[in-house]
């Protein structure tokens, strides 16, 4: 994003707006996050700003909605009014409006001034203004950046910046990735002066576990396929399986990291069944060079990140699998 674009957008937001926040389905702690960080910031810069999520999100991240000012959009007509009403929608934390599911169209047809917001490769030319870059950690990276080159920097207080805080923790698993820069720990810094108690953050997140959460995870854990020849493991888990432990979204959240974290092991993935939506679910983490964004986008038409990515298959959970297990003969190489 261009000083010229930051000057411009300073200018449109000179004046009091209707704007809405849009994230992605299947919010993450990264989306939340930023959403709510944006929204906090625009409010005290006298806007009239609201965070619109196409679906529930895990309850582990409700801590920071405690007011419930995040619409669940479902069709509603409140939901859809706003979007209609708004002078500005901002898009954070995914690069193409499918990833919004049933807002597509809606902001699609929208006149309002749209502003994407983003670290995933390979944006969609849909916004008038587009702030991308796959080097930063986070879209709450973003966020802070966003924030300070309008030059309130001293507005973010102790609630935006926990907000803050926790995408880029979540997004770097604890600020292990690779995408976790110099800057970013300076990012953190700053936070943590501006009152983001990381104590409190952390707790809320990782330390705030249903029994049944733990007990799958146990059963997750139990299901671990190694595939030694590709330096490779996975789990699958099936609907009946995660009915058994009365699953919530968000439960199965960081298990695949599990994998990643065995010895000799560069390539990990998750298949969760949704009966419900009629698809599987796909996680990959990956070390080192190998690339799980190029490999999802190839085999499964998936996306994301170099070391994080995801997928979603058409195909039952066991065609999948295959599916998968034979894309890996392609690789073997890479892998080892």
């Amino acid at each position: 994003m261009t000083q010229k674009e930051i000057q411009e957008i300073k200018g449109i937001l000179s004046e009091p707006k209707k704007i809405s926040i849009i994230h992605h389905k299947n919010a993450d702690g990264d989306a939340i996050g930023s959403s709510m960080a944006l929204n906090s910031y625009l409010n005290i810069c006298g806007h009239k700003s609201n965070v619109i999520s196409p679906n529930k999100f895990p309850e582990f991240l409700k801590w920071l909605d405690n007011k419930n000012q995040i619409i669940i959009f479902n069709n509603s007509s409140q939901a859809t009014k706003l979007i209609n009403d708004s002078d500005m929608i901002f898009t954070l934390d995914f690069n193409s409006l499918d990833r919004c599911g049933d807002m597509k169209d809606l902001i699609s047809k929208s006149k309002a001034i749209k502003i994407l917001i983003d670290h995933h490769e390979n944006p969609k030319k849909y916004a008038n203004y587009t702030y991308s870059d796959t080097k930063i950690s986070s879209t709450c990276e973003m966020i802070y950046n966003f924030i300070g080159k309008l030059g309130d920097n001293d507005k973010i207080n102790s609630s935006i910046a926990e907000a803050i805080y926790t995408g880029i923790m979540t997004d770097t698993g604890s600020f292990r990735f690779s995408s976790t820069s110099s800057i970013t720990h300076k990012v953190i810094s700053d936070l943590l002066e501006k009152g983001a108690n990381k104590s409190k953050i952390h707790n809320e997140i990782y330390d705030n576990n249903r029994i049944e959460k733990i007990k799958l995870l146990s059963f997750a854990l139990s299901k671990i396929e190694i595939m030694p020849d590709y330096n490779t493991a996975f789990i699958s888990l099936s609907q009946k399986e995660l009915n058994k432990f009365d699953f919530r979204k968000g439960d199965t959240e960081g298990i695949v990291n599990y994998g990643l974290s065995i010895r000799k092991i560069k390539f990990a993935a998750i298949f969760i069944e949704d009966i419900k939506e009629n698809i599987t679910k796909i996680s990959f983490r990956s070390k080192g060079n190998f690339d799980v964004n190029k490999f999802s986008r190839d085999i499964f038409n998936g996306g994301g990140h170099k070391n994080a990515s995801g997928a979603i298959s058409r195909d039952s959970l066991s065609s999948t699998i295959i599916n998968f297990k034979n894309a890996l003969k392609k690789y073997k190489s890479d892998l080892n």
